[in-house]
């Protein structure tokens, strides 16, 4: 989730710029291209080769979510002494584990926010004039179609037995928080 906040802040926000003062020069007469190529030329072609690779990616995080300490993870405040984004935001979130057992993969590390308001950059204390609200993402998930017997609630009737099928299907996600006026 912090990898995904991660790229898109380096890798779609410059881009913008860029197309930004490429308007301004030719509203201003100046029609000379960029000298550094697009943003998105840095970027792989595929950031995943495989489905595999991208839910042994999830699973790392997940994995380093269990064994890792964090203390004060439910207080709202920031802590400029650590590098995780997260803990240095005016929004500051901490991550629990989104599990699920009809999906692949089963565990998703999901951002939640720790303020109602947000810090204030001055005081360094929690504003409620100001609302800490989440940031969503859409991943690539498979969903298992066919819920076993308990869960859609009767008894297998023995005639049809269920074949397990999953199916790639977009999930939405927190992944980061933000302050809103």
């Amino acid at each position: 989730p912090q990898l995904l906040l991660c790229i898109f802040t380096l890798v779609l926000v410059p881009e913008a710029k860029d197309q930004s003062k490429a308007a301004k020069g030719r509203r201003r007469g100046l029609a000379r291209p960029p000298t550094a190529p697009p943003a998105l030329a840095w970027a792989p072609e595929e950031p995943y080769s495989s489905m595999a690779e991208y839910e042994h990616s999830i699973q790392d995080m997940v994995r380093q979510l269990r064994n890792g300490s964090e203390p004060g993870d439910t207080k709202c405040q920031v802590n400029l002494r650590l590098w995780r984004s997260n803990r240095r935001s005016l929004s500051p979130w901490a991550y629990r584990i989104n599990h699920d057992a009809t999906r692949i993969p089963a565990d998703i590390p999901e951002a939640r926010c720790l303020c109602t308001g947000c810090i204030n950059p001055f005081t360094m204390q929690e504003d409620r004039t100001m609302a800490s609200i989440p940031i969503y993402s859409r991943l690539p998930v498979r969903r298992l179609l066919c819920p076993g017997p308990a869960e859609a609630g009767h008894r297998p009737s023995g005639k049809k037995k269920c074949h397990k099928k999953y199916q790639m299907v977009m999930e939405t996600i927190a992944v980061g928080c933000t302050c809103i006026f």
